[in-house]
């Protein structure tokens, strides 16, 4: 499989592909082959979906081309931004083996940041996880986008 910074690099490449009014943050499910599945970016506002957010439109792809219905046992998600609580529950449940993001979300993120959904004992899968790849060019849309809308 690639290494972390080049599935980071895929994930940056796939929030470019978010509508103007959407948070610039993009997702991308490889196989255990390391083959990509899918990608998305957010697009809660292009929708009017509150799910909407880049890990689901991914994860709902992903179970479409590989997956026991919807296990991605052995797949790696990577994305932009550190998951909130419901983006991290819902790869927890879809089995994702490992988890890679770029920048930090200190005011939702759910992998560390705020709470640690992921690695919560009580759950039945825990994925492995790497954040902090590529943060800083994780984050300099973010704070792009936030800049012209505010």
């Amino acid at each position: 499989m690639s290494s972390d910074t080049e599935l980071i690099r895929r994930a940056l490449d796939a929030a470019r592909l978010a509508g103007p009014d959407d948070v610039p943050i993009g997702a991308v499910v490889f196989g255990p082959d390391g083959t990509e599945l899918a990608r998305a970016a957010n697009a809660r506002e292009a929708l009017g979906d509150p799910t909407a957010h880049a890990e689901i439109l991914a994860i709902r792809a992903a179970t479409g081309v590989l997956g026991d219905g919807w296990r991605l046992a052995d797949c790696t998600l990577a994305v932009t931004v550190e998951p909130c609580t419901m983006c991290a529950g819902a790869l927890v449940m879809a089995r994702i083996g490992r988890l890679v993001f770029g920048a930090w979300e200190p005011k939702t993120g759910a992998v560390g940041s705020l709470w640690d959904v992921v690695r919560d004992r009580r759950l039945t899968h825990r994925p492995q996880v790497r954040g902090g790849v590529l943060a800083a060019e994780c984050a300099a849309p973010l704070e792009e986008f936030f800049a012209r809308h505010r």
